[in-house]
């Protein structure tokens, strides 16, 4: 007798429809699985023996083949331990392959028949939805993962008896409901703000034309000057992502298993990895491979602390991913693209002590020593990074100043989002949505400069050495100043501003 019934697979961030073929004949007793599986789908002809036994149902004592079609595509993950269970029982009962028409199933078993929350849910589920799937059999722990798909009924399962009970008898399980349209102007509550920082006002202006834009971000300081502290309060000026982007980055953290049951993610990503990390943690990879730091920061930040002790090779996989905003991983057995749009903020000292140009602490580094603590940073990722600045230690009266007239993270991020806005009418017509995406086509036609900012821009390109990327990254950040300001075109003021934030590279790393 033979059984099918629909799962799915992921290859990257997107799913691909499977039919789990199940077939009981006459021969030596065996178990077989065929059509490209990994080494958890093998393993689990163990827990689904074990997990048929253990809930009452009898394990033929036949030849069992179990077929993955499309046998092409390499089979991914144990999410396909009930669907072959479920298979096997239907097989063996002589239950009508009928019976499972436009019904996907989906989970992991446990020994004694319960079914496990899995990874990947979300986006086995959109595509699913996708290819005209209407019923979908997923485990009860995964709900919260459900709850924004719509015209597909969600029927959670806790036991491998309840899913055999719901194919003869579709009323034994109730499908859950969804919570309609995603809500992208909930409120996300974060536990910072800006108007906590003391002082540096210039960091947080460069970090408001940052957020503006989308810009990459570098600074530069002594230690304990709030680099770090102005970096966390990045995220609480940027906008709540909307729709799409929120289920683009709710898919990657639903294939990474950290969800920690929550439906869907709102805020933007925050990560901020130790620089020990090797290179294949940061853009992503393994035997089966998995969304690296790079992408879990999709739509978010990645804020690299202690730039410079980062290993050399980990920071030159930046350079791809931060020009193109995807990375593609090539293994032997497949080869995944995950999307890596982020913004990039790092931080570094400007010396191995810390002090260098400190006007509070001696610096006791030789000029070699500095030199060689700088080349760690290369050329080419100091090119990338479209904003470089300076962060110097906080004075006392600062501090204890009690005429703090701070802007809060709401008032940045009221002025961002307008700025933010202004560039999507600018470019409702391409396929970008921020001025740090702007080609050279576009630099041209959104960015064009009076005389005297033209002639601005020329000594300066000259005196500071700047590469073609450095000069069209300058003119980005000079739009994005302009649109802050709600001007409609860029005045020399704003060229002078977008300047003044590439000026480090003479005194820090040409000394």
């Amino acid at each position: 007798m033979l059984a099918k019934i629909d799962t799915c697979t992921l290859n990257g961030i997107d799913g691909e429809k499977v039919e789990c073929e199940s077939d009981i004949s006459k021969g030596l007793p065996s178990f077989s699985i065929v059509g490209l599986p990994d080494a958890a789908v093998k393993e689990s002809k163990d827990r689904i023996r074990a997990a048929v036994n253990n809930s009452g149902f009898v394990f033929p004592v036949k030849r069992i083949t179990v077929n993955l079609s499309p046998a092409s595509t390499r089979k991914i993950g144990t999410h396909f331990d009930l669907p072959i269970a479920a298979g096997i029982i239907a097989a063996s009962k002589r239950i009508p392959c009928s019976k499972f028409n436009g019904i996907a199933i989906l989970g992991e078993l446990s020994l004694d028949g319960r079914v496990n929350r899995i990874n990947g849910l979300l986006p086995m589920l959109i595509a699913l939805k996708q290819l005209g799937v209407k019923k979908a059999i997923v485990p009860f722990d995964n709900i919260d993962e459900a709850k924004y798909i719509n015209e597909i009924k969600i029927f959670p399962a806790r036991h491998l008896t309840e899913v055999m009970e719901f194919i003869e008898n579709e009323d034994f399980i109730e499908p859950m409901g969804n919570l309609g349209n995603i809500d992208s102007e909930s409120q996300v509550i974060y536990d910072c703000n800006f108007g906590e920082v003391y002082g540096q006002e210039n960091a947080k202006r460069a970090m408001e034309i940052s957020a503006a834009g989308n810009h990459n971000l570098l600074m530069i300081g002594p230690p304990g000057s709030g680099k770090t502290m102005l970096a966390k309060r990045y995220p609480t000026i940027l906008p709540l992502l909307d729709e799409l982007h929120a289920l683009e980055v709710t898919k990657i953290y639903s294939i990474a298993g950290l969800m920690k049951k929550r439906s869907i993610i709102l805020e933007r990503p925050f990560r901020s990895p130790h620089h020990t990390l090797s290179s294949v943690s940061l853009t992503g990879g393994g035997n089966n491979p998995r969304p690296g730091e790079i992408s879990l920061a999709n739509h978010g930040v990645l804020y690299l602390d202690e730039l410079p002790e980062f290993s050399r090779k980990a920071l030159e996989a930046l350079r791809q991913p931060l020009e193109d905003k995807t990375v593609t991983i090539t293994r032997v057995n497949s080869t995944v693209t995950y999307p890596s749009d982020f913004v990039l903020i790092a931080s570094m000292n400007p010396c191995p002590c810390g002090y260098y140009g400190d006007s509070h602490h001696e610096c006791k580094c030789s000029m070699g020593d500095i030199r060689r603590y700088m080349a760690r940073i290369s050329g080419p990722i100091l090119d990338r990074m479209d904003m470089h600045i300076e962060v110097p230690s906080v004075a006392f009266d600062e501090m204890n100043s009690n005429n703090r007239n701070s802007r809060s993270s709401e008032e940045i991020r009221a002025s961002v989002i307008v700025a933010r806005d202004r560039q999507k009418n600018r470019f409702s017509h391409a396929k970008i949505s921020t001025n740090s995406e702007m080609d050279n086509r576009q630099i041209k036609r959104y960015c064009r400069l009076n005389e005297d900012s033209n002639a601005l821009l020329k000594t300066a390109f000259t005196k500071m050495g700047l590469s073609a990327r450095s000069y069209n990254k300058i003119i980005k950040v000079a739009r994005t100043i302009s649109d802050i300001e709600g001007k409609e075109k860029i005045e020399t003021n704003h060229l002078m501003e977008a300047l003044s934030y590439r000026n480090l590279e003479t005194k820090y790393w040409n000394i």
